[in-house]
């Protein structure tokens, strides 16, 4: 079965589920996620795109307007794919959406007047990754390592917050990977905040970069730290505390756990290294799929772990971070954002070994 039918089939399977006829995708993620990853945006920041999939019982419908027909059709080869074209002029009202679901009962991924809201258990599916998109994950993560691996050894005292933030575009973006999320912060801001839009602060020793990059839809996660001159004695003892609570929940993140117990074992690391109360300040990551968490693990969450499903830890100490992007196999775990020649720390939970990323010195 191709991944485009596993897809549709998920989709029937989730209308007899809530007993509903027909679905209304808007969002651009669960656009990317129907579509095997075709684009639905113009603006990369808006979460509906200009064009809506469809689904009823007689039909699959793409809705959209006259400006963007052409290269949905064209280049996006939606056409091909088999859905049936609805376009209004852009300066019209498009009423095809009512016309076609008269009488239906109707499912959507968004607030829409009418519609059963289907935005949870839409999220859930698109973290539900087929093969193929295990495939166009590595292919992501391997992008996504290579951009903020150049722009960190490239960043240099001096440089603005800005600055940084362009290097960090320019090598994702070359690579043809949006930086959907791109943050940056140098010395004292990086423990003001977790959350560091760049600013025209200058960098003077010790830089965060933060990289969601997408690709066909998808979106990979990664952070990385790069210090001048050697590592003061505090962030080096939080930086070999977050990396055993990060491995920790790689190593807890194994099929048919649930996303509780592993918030629970990490929670207990946090409290052996010393940071008991860290994780309060920041969520701890969750499920990626296209949304850089498709929805982020609390305590207490029954979600469980299945094989090819695709995971963003990122444990945060104040001052300090570890984050990669990883896919649960069979048999173990791969992290998709190693980089080639990056410091690490060696950490072993339940008597194994696990390598985190370290604080890129430059002395």
């Amino acid at each position: 079965m191709t991944e485009f039918s596993q897809k549709q089939n998920r989709i029937r399977d989730l209308l007899a589920k809530h007993k509903l006829d027909a679905l209304l995708l808007q969002r651009v993620s669960s656009f990317a996620w129907a579509t095997c990853g075709a684009a639905s945006y113009v603006n990369t920041a808006t979460t509906t795109g200009e064009a809506a999939l469809l689904i009823t019982p007689s039909g699959r419908y793409l809705i959209t307007n006259d400006i963007e027909v052409t290269r949905l059709e064209q280049e996006e080869k939606l056409a091909a794919q088999g859905w049936e074209f609805r376009v209004a002029p852009w300066h019209e009202s498009q009423g095809t959406v009512a016309e076609l679901t008269r009488g239906l009962r109707l499912g959507a991924d968004v607030l829409y007047p009418g519609a059963t809201d289907l935005s949870g258990d839409l999220a859930r599916l698109r973290a539900n990754l087929t093969p193929e998109e295990g495939e166009r994950f590595r292919a992501l993560g391997r992008l996504c390592a290579e951009a903020m691996d150049s722009a960190v050894r490239a960043a240099r005292p001096g440089q603005t917050e800005y600055q940084i933030a362009g290097l960090l575009a320019h090598e994702a973006e070359s690579l043809g990977t949006q930086a959907i999320v791109n943050l940056i912060a140098t010395d004292e801001r990086i423990s003001a905040f977790r959350h560091p839009l760049p600013t025209g602060k200058e960098f003077e020793r010790y830089a965060i970069l933060v990289l969601c990059g997408r690709w066909w839809g998808l979106v990979c996660s990664v952070t990385r730290f790069v210090h001048f001159g050697p590592l003061p004695d505090d962030l080096r003892r939080k930086a070999e505390a977050v990396a055993q609570i990060d491995a920790t929940f790689i190593a807890a993140t194994r099929p048919d756990q649930t996303l509780g117990n592993i918030f629970q074992r990490a929670t207990a690391a946090y409290a052996e290294t010393g940071f008991p109360d860290e994780w309060h300040l920041h969520h701890q990551g969750g499920p990626a799929g296209y949304e850089p968490r498709e929805y982020v693990a609390t305590p207490g969450s029954i979600d469980t772990i299945s094989v090819g499903q695709v995971y963003a830890w990122n444990p945060s100490i104040t001052g300090t971070k570890s984050e990669d992007t990883i896919l649960v196999g069979e048999m173990g775990n791969e992290v998709l954002t190693s980089m080639d020649g990056w410091p690490m720390l060696s950490v072993t939970v339940d008597g194994q070994e696990y390598a985190r990323p370290a604080v890129l010195e430059v002395l």
